[in-house]
């Protein structure tokens, strides 16, 4: 049982508790007087607005020195790299069953709806084998050439809504990463090997694989809206010996400066792929 002598203690204890989140005798809060806490909070405020109007003057000077049409910095993408469509690098599928290949028919139908005569009517009709050079104007809009999905041919999906999958002579379609400012020097090409001994014959649409020089430079997204990017198309003329083979292709940019052969980059000019049909 606690002595008479204990209780004066524990109330002084308890007073003292509470007069470090409050004291009466004083109006303190945490050992603060009103004055005190708003000096405190003042000061607190200057500090970060302060801090926001340094942070927002340096953005606003940083954002005068772009350009919204043309990125300051252009040197760490030299040359272009080399995709294509359907977008995946290892196509598998049997003839036979159309569930099996209608991933890829529905990826090039919806990959060439931009290709379509409806969206290229209104772009131009250039002069081929030479750049579509153009001089700046107040908006800075720049015009595109055309690129028709009938140049693609028989892998236009227009005369053969399967693109030859269900032939067992598929189509692939590539084409080069845009770059703004690239003019490529000679006359661009497609070609493509298959990496083992077995001997395959190609169709290329446009005829021998051909990138046309008008299509080249590129002004960038905002610049060049209309622009689409030149395709080539290329069909696998596979045959029954074929089938059932696991085929390695390789396709390169050929007859031009642009690198190919680049080994840190595998995708630098060049693109390799499989393709398996099965019967």
């Amino acid at each position: 049982m606690a002595s008479t002598e204990d209780k004066p203690a524990n109330k002084e204890n308890t007073s003292s508790w509470k007069d470090s989140f409050y004291n009466p005798r004083t109006g303190e809060v945490l050992g603060r007087t009103g004055s005190s806490w708003g000096l405190i909070l003042l000061f607190y405020l200057v500090f970060y607005c302060f801090l926001a109007g340094m942070f927002a003057l340096t953005m606003w000077v940083l954002l005068l020195t772009l350009d919204d049409y043309v990125p300051k910095y252009r040197d760490r993408v030299p040359y272009p790299g080399l995709v294509i469509r359907p977008n995946s690098l290892d196509l598998s599928f049997n003839k036979s069953d159309p569930l099996k290949y209608v991933q890829y028919v529905k990826h090039l139908e919806s990959f060439l709806q931009r290709y379509n005569d409806s969206q290229q009517d209104s772009n131009e009709d250039c002069t081929r084998g030479e750049y579509f050079l153009q001089d700046d104007t107040e908006d800075m809009t720049k015009k595109a050439c055309l690129f028709k999905r009938g140049f693609l041919s028989l892998c236009s999906g227009l005369s053969d809504n399967n693109f030859g999958y269900s032939d067992g002579k598929p189509c692939v379609l590539l084409k080069m990463n845009r770059i703004i400012g690239l003019k490529p020097v000679g006359n661009p090409y497609i070609n493509c090997t298959v990496k083992k001994e077995s001997h395959i014959q190609m169709q290329y649409f446009p005829s021998e694989g051909r990138i046309d020089k008008m299509y080249f430079p590129y002004y960038g997204k905002k610049a060049h809206e209309n622009y689409v990017q030149p395709l080539v198309a290329v069909k696998l003329l596979l045959t029954k010996d074929d089938y059932n083979k696991e085929l390695p292709v390789e396709c390169k940019v050929e007859g031009t400066n642009l690198r190919n052969d680049d080994e840190r980059d595998k995708f630098l000019g060049r693109v390799t792929f499989r393709i398996k049909v099965v019967e």
